[in-house]
């Protein structure tokens, strides 16, 4: 009973990670593709003292929070939209926001504020061709996963549940891409494991 336990799960765990996977197998052209725009954006903003703030609703605003504790842990000056101690963004800084389905009034309202007080905008998206979002952008983010702007069509056509239901699919892309770009962006800016670990807090 535990064995046929253990391999459903191998199993499940193995279609979910290839699912995902297969996601950073698609081509994005005319976008970048993310990795290498991410890790671009970062290095550029560092470069210039500049403070990153991060921004997305639901999960894929956990995703993004994840990455903000990362890139706080690599030197970077990293908030959270809406965070009490969130600075002003100005000319030198980046928003980096989220909208899977392309469009979320937030996101549009606060990439706009973003644009108009100087601050450089990039979006990840699903759907850079009808997105709402995409109009305030600098930079577009491709990550060519379903979302829940696309999934009623998706889950018509399988035979079976899906296992990735709703946005899962591009909330996990972002989680993988975010750990890829945390790994090249270390690498670039020369931070060492000692000193990533040396910033992480202890008041816990």
């Amino acid at each position: 009973m535990a064995s046929n336990s253990i391999s459903q799960a191998a199993s499940m765990a193995t279609e979910i990670c290839t699912q995902i996977a297969s996601i950073f197998s698609k081509p994005t052209h005319p976008y970048p593709p993310p990795l290498d725009l991410l890790v671009t954006e970062l290095v550029s903003v560092a470069s210039r003292n500049g403070r990153v703030f991060l921004y997305g609703v639901g999960r894929e605003g956990l995703m993004l929070k994840a990455l903000c504790m990362r890139l706080f842990h690599l030197g970077l000056s990293a908030h959270l939209v809406f965070d009490m101690t969130t600075p002003p963004i100005a000319a030198a800084d980046l928003l980096i926001a989220s909208a899977g389905p392309g469009g979320f009034s937030t996101v549009d309202a606060l990439c706009a504020v973003a644009r108009s007080n100087g601050g450089r905008v990039l979006l990840l998206t699903a759907q850079p061709e009808t997105g709402s979002c995409v109009k305030h952008a600098d930079a577009v983010a491709y990550v060519a996963a379903q979302t829940m702007a696309d999934d009623a069509d998706a889950a018509r056509d399988a035979k079976s549940r899906p296992l990735l239901p709703m946005g899962s699919v591009y909330e996990g892309a972002l989680f993988v891409l975010f750990e890829m770009v945390v790994y090249k962006l270390g690498e670039a800016l020369g931070e060492s494991p000692d000193a990533v670990r040396s910033r992480h807090t202890n008041l816990e």
